[in-house]
This record gives structure tokens, sequence and C-alpha cells, in this order.
């Protein structure tokens, strides 16, 4: 399963590969990374990372966002007094996060935080701070539900180990 954002201009595409480690080691920890496929599309070019950048249970957090924010509870992100911008979601491994750029009644504009290897190789020697690159997508609410509904599906084959 693929949880695709996307706009006519950017979109953004999600693939759960699978474990990093296929065999279990006995330990929770590294037991439950999960790889993740992405084939990122902007006006600057197009480019994809494979990297195992979600726990188990992070990943569950994936889609109890999206649904948030297209039902309205999860809040606008502003730039901070240093005009940074800080995901609203993110993870141990610091290479996605989420946050809200602008919402209306019909859509949201989800801004899609990409650091360490999901950055665009012509950006991977600039000094960015992490989570400060990002790809905004403007959606309709009922793509990202049913984008979580996707995403919800492709983790029922990766439980908790």
């Amino acid at each position: 399963m693929v949880v695709l954002l996307s706009d006519h201009a950017t979109g953004v595409e999600l693939r759960l590969v699978g474990y990093q480690f296929p065999e279990t080691r006995g330990d929770a920890y590294d037991d439950n990374w999960l790889v993740v496929a992405a084939t990122v599309t902007t006006p600057e070019g197009s480019w994809s990372f494979t990297d195992p950048c979600l726990l188990t249970d992070e990943a569950r957090e994936v889609s109890v966002w999206l649904r948030a924010a297209a039902s309205g509870a999860v809040g606008v992100t502003a730039p901070d007094r240093d005009g940074r911008l800080w995901p609203d979601t993110w993870f141990v491994e610091p290479v996605l996060g989420f946050s809200l750029a602008a919402r209306s009644d019909e859509a949201a504009v989800i801004r899609i935080h990409l650091s360490s290897e999901a950055i665009p190789p012509w950006r991977r020697d600039d000094s960015a701070d992490i989570y400060q690159y990002a790809v905004d997508v403007m959606v309709e609410k009922e793509a990202l539900l049913h984008a979580a509904d996707h995403w919800d599906r492709a983790l029922a084959s990766f439980p908790p180990r």
C-alpha cells in the first residue's frame, strides 16, 4: 500500500517496505524498525529515498495525525521567532515529520519535513538544520482520510514484535 499526498505540482509517496531486520533479534527496539521508501516530486526536481526511519508504534502515529489534520484537530504551525518551521509530529530518527501549513474548509496544506537521508540529493551538502527542508502539499480532507486508511492497511502487515 502506498500513501500519496499530492497536488498539481508537488507530491510525496510513502510506502512501507518491511522490517529493517526481517528476523527477530530478541530486542524489542531493534525488532520494530520499519523501512520506508519514498518518492518526492517538487518543482525543483524529484528524488527517492529508502530508510529504516520509523518504529512500528511511530508508524501508527502517521495515520492518527493525518486524520487529526483532516478533522481540524491539528493547528496550523507558524515559524518560530527565528523563522524556523518545526513539525507537529516527529520521530526518533529525524528523517520525516509532519505539520500543518494552512487549512480551509475543503483542504489542508500538509508540510512534510525531510531531513538526513530524505533531503534532495542537490541539498545534501547544505548545512540545513534538521527538519528545515519541507515540502508543502495541498490535499483535500477526504484525500487525507483516504491516505490514513491506506497507511493503516499497510501497517496491518507490520505488527509490533
